[in-house]
């Protein structure tokens, strides 16, 4: 009997629901012989941790799913770290479960909701969670700042989890809610597209200045192979602009990849172009004026 609960625990983070217990020990006897030998510890309501299970974040996020029930999901910042946003709380533990099964009193920190529907929930490292469409909205909802809005955009497009295009459909559907937050998603997906800050700011910098907007992250091919992933293609003028952040890349071996990328790219037609950070950040006009140049 221990030896099958020990085994489903283990892919538990060393945790197991009281429902679970009954499946293997049928009586109450053996259920109290369970916990009266230390072997097994009451952690939460009806949730036991198997003794010596270390006390790690996975186990506080396991913890509370399974405390919660089936119609709860790992959400908010502790969503973000799984899905390995940028700029995450690695210690985050926030849940989200349906308004009809709001738990009663509990130490988790627990968000409700009347819309959690299957297309929001995907599984990551083994948890239930919000996807990353879903806990981008959520962010902004929970009235965090715009800079971490901005960060949670930008590296979920860049790790291929979301796209500008279906955050904006998600965000459609939650509009007419009264949610918080909604505002927020609309402003920031006018600039969005890239994968970084710096991207981000580039296309701002090209919309303030009625310049066209560009292709992002537009990928070059010499007949089946790859050649380059560029940050930004102006398409009719085959113009390509690459934004270097603030320390580039400074080993040779980083430096010898670039003039290979570059020079290929040039072998194919197309025209290069870098800003650095500061271009971006602190000589906007600059940048301005030499790219509506080249663009003729």
């Amino acid at each position: 009997m221990n030896q099958e609960i020990a085994a489903l625990a283990r892919h538990q983070d060393g945790l197991i629901t009281d429902a679970q217990i009954r499946a293997y020990a049928s009586t109450d006897w053996q259920r109290r012989k369970l916990i009266r030998s230390g072997w097994l510890e009451r952690v939460g309501p009806r949730t036991y941790a198997v003794a010596g299970a270390p006390r790690t974040h996975r186990f506080e996020l396991r913890r509370g799913l399974l405390m919660l029930g089936e119609h709860s999901v790992v959400s908010y910042e502790a969503a973000a770290a799984l899905h390995h946003l940028d700029r995450p709380v690695p210690s985050a533990v926030e849940f989200t479960v349906a308004r009809r099964a709001r738990p009663g009193h509990t130490n988790l920190v627990v968000h409700t909701t009347n819309r959690l529907p299957a297309i929001d929930i995907v599984t990551v490292e083994g948890f239930r969670t919000t996807s990353a469409t879903r806990t981008i909205l959520d962010l902004a909802h929970a009235r965090a700042r715009r800079a971490r809005v901005e960060a949670a955009i930008d590296s979920a497009v860049r790790l291929g989890l979301s796209a500008p295009h279906t955050i904006e459909r998600r965000l459609e559907t939650l509009r007419g809610s009264g949610r918080w937050g909604c505002r927020l998603i609309e402003d920031l997906m006018v600039d969005s597209g890239g994968h970084s800050m710096l991207e981000r700011r580039f296309l701002e910098l090209v919309r303030r200045h009625r310049l066209p907007r560009p292709l992002t992250q537009a990928v070059h091919r010499k007949g089946a192979r790859h050649v380059a992933r560029a940050d930004f293609l102006f398409k009719e003028q085959q113009i390509v602009i690459e934004v270097s952040g603030q320390h580039g890349h400074s080993s040779p071996t980083d430096r010898a990849k670039d003039a290979q990328r570059r020079n290929e790219l040039q072998d194919l037609g197309v025209l290069v172009f870098e800003y650095t950070y500061a271009d971006v950040t602190q000589r906007s006009a600059m940048v301005a004026r030499t790219l509506r140049e080249r663009l003729r």
